[in-house]
């Protein structure tokens, strides 16, 4: 008989959102999503392509592959960037641009009044 204790404890254990399960870490993911891209210029650009291309499952099918394929691209990074720097440093970084991007846009809303 084999003691397969030593391979259990052996095996990592789940950090992050994942400790919480799957369906968890599914639905938190699918509503942050959705609510970010209701009437942002990649879902006004997707409606304006399904209007004049009169083919609305080929705009579909364009457009969830290519959202697919970001999304990949930005789990990969993410992955990457959890190996490379610590969750604190990643959270200060993602601020820190998104601050930035807030001030230039808010520059170029000062800039057009």
């Amino acid at each position: 008989m084999t003691d397969h204790s030593d391979r259990a404890s052996a095996t990592p254990t789940p950090t992050g959102l994942f400790k919480q399960g799957f369906s968890t870490v599914f639905i938190s993911t699918f509503i942050t999503i959705f609510l970010a891209e209701i009437g942002d210029k990649t879902q006004l650009a997707t409606l304006l392509i399904s209007a004049e291309s009169q083919a609305p499952f080929v705009v579909f099918i364009g457009a969830a592959l290519a959202l697919m394929t970001t999304s990949l691209m930005g789990v990969l990074l993410g992955q990457w960037l959890a190996k490379m720097v610590s969750q604190r440093q990643l959270q200060v970084m993602v601020a820190s641009l998104l601050l930035v991007i807030a001030i230039l846009l808010l520059g170029d809303v000062v800039e057009g009044v």
